[in-house]
This record gives C-alpha cells, structure tokens and sequence, in this order.
C-alpha cells in the first residue's frame, strides 16, 4: 500500500488457504495500520489455512517480527494451519531474538474488567473482613508489647517517646489552640443568636462548655492529631519497610513492633489528653470572647455558668475518651506503615489509608462512648 512503506497481496478464495505477500517495511511505525488492514481482509476471507510470504520484505524490526509471531499464535490458536516462506535470513534473525514460549504464556497482570455491583460489594465486605483482621492481629501485638514495656520499663526506648511527644504534642498546640479558638467563637455566636430571642444569653456559657468538654474538644482533638501525627508514623515506617530498614530491625533480633510502634503510642496517649485540655480551654476562651463583648455578659457570670454546667465525671470521661482516641490513632498509623509493601505510591496510599481509619475509628469510638455513657451516667 503505497504510502505506508508496505505493500499486502492476498491470493486464494474465500474459506480456502491462502498466501499473504509481505513486502516493503513492517516496522513500528506502521504496525497500527498493517494490523488493521490485515484484520479486515483476512476477515473477508475466512481462511482455511494461512501462508505468510516474506520474500519481497526489505526491512523488520523487532516490533513488527513480534506482530508476525503474534499473528502467528493467534491463527493457531483457532486451530488454522499457519506457515512462513521465503524468509529472508536478516527476517530470520530478527524472529529468533523473539521468545515463543513467552508468547504463550498468560501476563503477570491479568486485563482489569468492570466489576458488576454485586461483585463489588463482595469484593468490598472481602477487603473490610480481611483489613479488620490484620487490624486486630496487629492490636493484639501491640497490646502484648506494651504489657511487656510496663514489666519491662528500661526497655523501652524514652528517648524516642520525648521526641514523639515534642512531635506530636509540643508542636502540634498552636493549630490545636487556633482551631479551639475558632470552634468556640463559631459555637457560641450561632447559639447566641437563637438564645437571645428568649432572653437566654446566659445559657450561651453552659451550651458551649458540655459541647466542648465533652464532645468536640477531644474529638477535634483526635482529628488534627490523625491528620498531623497518625499520617507521620504510617510514612515514617512505611518509608522504613520500603528500605529493608524493618527486615535489618527483625535480623538484628529486634521485634519492630516494640522497637518502632510502642514509643510511639506511648507518647500519642500523653499528649493527646493534654492537647484536648489546651483546645478545651481556648474553646470557652472562645465563648468567653463572644460572650463578654456580644452578649454583654461579665467574666464572672460566664465563668461561674461555665463551672456550674460541668461535673468533674464529664472531664475524666474526655480525657479517658482521649486516651483510647491516642491509641487508635497510633496504632493504625503504625499498622498501616507495617502493611507497606512497594515504594513510593505504597507509601503514599498507607499514609492517607492512616488518616482515613483513624478518623472513621474515632468517630465510630465517640459514638459508643455516647451510647454507654448515656445510660451510666
């Protein structure tokens, strides 16, 4: 065909065998158009049997001797007797540099299908079940490591706790502080603006302090500690898994585990209390702010409502709500990082698998503490 550096001659009749010429340039940069054009016209014939004659081909390249060979699998494979002639010796050369038996065998990465809805949401409930066992095993570990660290507390590594805690903590209070802040103006305008239609501004200090205290304070606490903290410790030791870092720990006779994990819960469960502490108190400095220069109320007065309104049970209940917040948040990070197995993109996706578990176990946490707490208090 002129034009395209090739030329095709088809001689035979339709459903009988027959010879297909070949002359000219079969190259890469050609193949797209020769594969369609063979396509059409071998489906018109319908061929009994195949002889492909490459006596008039000039030049092959490696791309276009694998188009032949796979032209050739694809005829045997419908049970269509096929045959080369008339090779050329540099033709030849160029298919024996070509592994037939590779050829033959199935790709390491099968072709991706769309899924229908019934298959996802089993191949989903699939990964969930498998996801939440690896969790608990992992927990299990975790657990066992640290009842080991409380019988064992020099082995434990306290430099690293120090430095988790300066991480975590020391520099997470000025986000943690601002969003306090922010939350607690926020809570306290919009109530005031329904509270004072019934000259209940005064119930402006109560509102704010059982939502801070016991709900959105540990809670938005937990959030920023995942998104800062949680999402650190799953890069930090899937980045050490990617380096065979974690293998060197396990040849050393170290258990990862203890050596990498447990310090870093150790400081998630100190400082995340404290933090809740700090963003509950910029909260009612929030309310305070609000109340003082919009709703005309005095420092005292919105003091005073603000310690009548709260029980010491509501503050130990938010810390202890914390703590098991800090756990989760560490530990998932820390199983996530475990479960890395790639590089980059691995690593990656870990990290944002960390924040999104971490999240989603928090909230589902805060909402059984609502429903036990509930009915014992």
């Amino acid at each position: 065909m002129p034009g395209k550096g090739y030329s095709i001659s088809l001689t035979g009749s339709k459903g009988a065998a027959v010879t297909l010429a070949l002359s000219g340039r079969v190259a890469l940069e050609n193949l797209r158009a020769l594969g369609a054009e063979l396509e059409a016209r071998l489906g018109e014939a319908s061929p009994a049997g195949f002889t492909v004659d490459l006596s008039g081909l000039k030049y092959l390249d490696s791309a276009g001797a694998l188009a032949l060979l796979e032209l050739e699998s694809e005829s045997r494979a419908r049970a269509i007797p096929f045959s080369f002639v008339n090779v050329t010796e540099e033709a030849r050369r160029i298919m024996g540099l070509i592994d037939r038996e590779a050829l033959a065998r199935p790709p390491l990465i099968s072709d991706q299908r769309t899924l229908g809805l019934m298959e996802q949401v089993g191949e989903g409930s699939l990964k969930f079940s498998q996801d939440l066992v690896q969790v608990l095993t992992f927990l299990g570990e975790l657990l066992l490591a640290l009842t080991y660290c409380c019988r064992h507390p020099r082995s434990v590594r306290w430099n690293d706790v120090w430095f988790y805690m300066k991480r975590a903590g020391v520099d997470g209070l000025p986000i943690v502080g601002l969003i306090g802040l922010l939350l607690g103006l926020i809570i306290a305008f919009m109530s005031s603006l329904q509270l004072k239609q019934f000259g209940a501004n005064i119930y402006v200090a109560s509102l704010l302090a059982i939502a801070m205290v016991k709900e959105l304070g540990p809670i938005m606490t937990a959030i920023l500690v995942a998104g800062r903290s949680g999402s650190a410790f799953a890069a930090e030791i899937g980045t050490m898994k990617v380096n065979e870092e974690v293998d060197a720990l396990l040849t050393m006779g170290f258990n990862p585990v203890s050596f990498l994990a447990v310090p870093k819960v150790l400081a998630a469960l100190v400082v995340v209390p404290v933090l809740t502490i700090y963003a509950d108190l910029f909260g009612l400095m929030g309310g305070l702010i609000v109340g003082v220069l919009g709703l005309d109320l005095t420092v005292y007065t919105y003091i005073q409502e603000t310690r009548n309104a709260l029980e010491l049970f509501d503050i130990i209940t938010s810390l202890i709500k914390s703590g098991v917040f800090a756990v989760l948040i560490a530990g998932i990070g820390c199983q996530r990082g475990f479960q890395v197995r790639g590089g980059a993109a691995a690593v990656g996706a870990a990290t944002t698998s960390a924040v999104v578990a971490a999240i989603f176990l928090v909230i589902v946490t805060d909402s059984a503490f609502a429903l036990v707490l509930h009915y014992i208090y």
